[in-house]
């Protein structure tokens, strides 16, 4: 599991803007016609396999809504859980539990999504592959997506781009990839160099200059295999571009360090997930 903690204040934050979504202005006028002070019991199961993340989204945003409801965790952050698996149970008064109803499950359902797709990814390649995820990711959701990520077993790249240099095909265009590598190490600071290549004379140019990472980019399984055998004694090797569940294992088959894939983050499914009176 996770190592990578969010604060409670980090995620009562977020929910705080997703609920003024929802209920701006006139908050929610169906659930509003119950008069009742009615308390129910409601479970709140998965429809499909899973990895739960996102447990501490939903919860707060119950009790923000109202602070007497409460929230009982049944399945670990983290965990797996099979389909009609019960996650939580959910008591308090009818009117404020279907107030919540949607935003607790639409933070539920994306995280674990992308704890989910991740695994995926990770359960084909050996552990001396790692599966990264990028910055393609929602606006303001990187660090909740990114954590995501780390629960299904992958790992986190860089979160902005003062992080590390990621010397990209468009800044090689814009200049001259020998140039921008020797510049990046002058200002290197202690920060990580990554250089993207995707062929394997760029490759050839910067052997030997003292960065990190070698990233190729949108390579075929034999060129991909050649690059590594060259770079391995010297980098750290890395390799992105039209990675899916089908190619995975073929790429990781080349000895790569790591591979990055934008999709765990940008166009996961959601899990499905229900609340059940």
């Amino acid at each position: 599991m996770s190592k990578f903690k969010l604060s409670t204040y980090y995620i009562k934050n977020k929910v705080k803007l997703a609920l003024n979504e929802d209920l701006y202005p006139d908050g929610d006028i169906t659930s509003n016609l119950i008069k009742n002070d009615k308390s129910i019991k409601v479970k709140l199961i998965s429809n499909q396999p899973a990895i739960i993340a996102g447990l501490e989204f939903a919860k707060h945003t119950f009790k923000l809504i109202d602070n007497k409801i409460k929230f009982t965790i049944k399945k670990k952050e983290g965990s797996i859980v099979k389909k009609n698996d019960v996650i939580a149970t959910i008591q308090g008064k009818a009117e404020n539990i279907l107030i919540g109803e949607r935003v607790a499950l639409n933070f539920l359902s994306h995280i674990s999504g992308i704890a989910t797709k991740t695994n995926q990814f990770v359960k084909l390649v050996n552990k001396n592959c790692k599966i990264c995820c990028t910055r393609k990711t929602i606006p303001t959701l990187r660090i909740i997506q990114k954590y995501a990520v780390k629960l299904g077993g992958g790992t986190n790249h860089r979160f902005n781009l003062s992080d590390e240099f990621l010397i990209k095909d468009n800044h090689i265009a814009s200049s001259d990839i020998k140039t921008l590598v020797l510049l990046a190490i002058k200002n290197k600071k202690g920060r990580k160099i990554t250089v993207e290549v995707d062929n394997l004379n760029q490759l050839k140019k910067i052997i030997g200059l003292k960065f990190d990472t070698v990233l190729f980019d949108n390579m075929n399984i034999k060129t991909l295999k050649t690059g590594v055998k060259i770079a391995k004694k010297y980098y750290e090797t890395e390799a992105s571009g039209n990675v899916n569940l089908k190619s995975i294992k073929k790429i990781a088959a080349t000895g790569v360090d790591r591979i990055s894939i934008g999709s765990i983050t940008h166009s996961v499914p959601a899990v499905d997930f229900k609340l059940e009176i």
